[in-house]
């Protein structure tokens, strides 16, 4: 079996003494995993980093059976933050987070979507709003919607964030996003309460439910804002 699609590089780890196998996130085949011969050589190793957009070229024996990827650079994305240690922190947390939760081998066009369109914006100077709003939209296309559109009329004047209850659970939301509108004054406090919220989604909705670790990586980018 063979085919090809454009990917973003997911994850990778070092298999045998100069190959790799890594997890790729296709337009038309959703999450993939393969082995790269010569993964760790210099060439291939330089854009074999996470979050870079590639073209990749799939054999294999069957559908049930690990594959092994021939991958080209279409778009260098990580090599363009290496001096931001919070933006590269980001994308090596939002990479986890999608290694995590997509299902293998089943394609999701529109995540792809939202996931492309993030990272044509990461040099954008609200980026860090935009990283939290991909979260929520993320949540919503892993099926399920925090809604918080319904709590707009119990708002406040003089409320910065709003403690309510979203399926049986208690969290302490920013009032910017219930409101959907970006606020002219962007802190620390507010950023660290905000992705306090979608990690507490993602652990109450997708991660305890099924046995799963949260990745180390995406704590560490929240720790950013502390």
């Amino acid at each position: 079996m063979k085919w090809e699609d454009e990917c973003f590089l997911l994850s990778k780890r070092k298999f045998r003494e100069n190959a790799s196998i890594i997890n790729v996130f296709t337009l038309n085949k959703g999450r993939v995993s393969g082995i790269v011969y010569g993964g760790n050589s210099r060439k291939v190793r330089n854009y074999l980093q996470i979050s870079n957009k590639l073209f990749a070229i799939n054999s294999s024996k069957s559908e049930n059976k690990i594959g092994y990827f021939k991958v080209e650079l279409m778009k260098a994305i990580s090599p363009n933050y290496f001096s931001d240690k919070e933006r590269t922190s980001a994308l090596i947390s939002l990479c986890s987070i999608l290694n995590s939760l997509l299902p293998e081998s089943q394609p999701n066009k529109k995540i792809y979507q939202l996931l492309d369109n993030f990272l044509s914006k990461l040099s954008h100077e609200n980026w860090i709003i935009l990283f939290i709003l991909f979260e929520i939209n993320l949540i919503k296309e892993l099926g399920f919607d925090t809604n918080l559109n319904a709590f707009k009329l119990d708002i406040s004047e003089n409320e910065i964030t709003k403690l309510i209850d979203i399926d049986g659970y208690k969290y302490e939301v920013p009032i910017f996003l219930i409101n959907q509108v970006i606020p002219q004054e962007i802190n620390k406090k507010l950023i660290k309460k905000s992705l306090n919220f979608t990690r507490s989604v993602f652990l109450n909705k997708f991660f305890i439910p099924n046995n799963l670790v949260f990745p180390k990586s995406r704590t560490i980018f929240e720790n950013y804002f502390s």
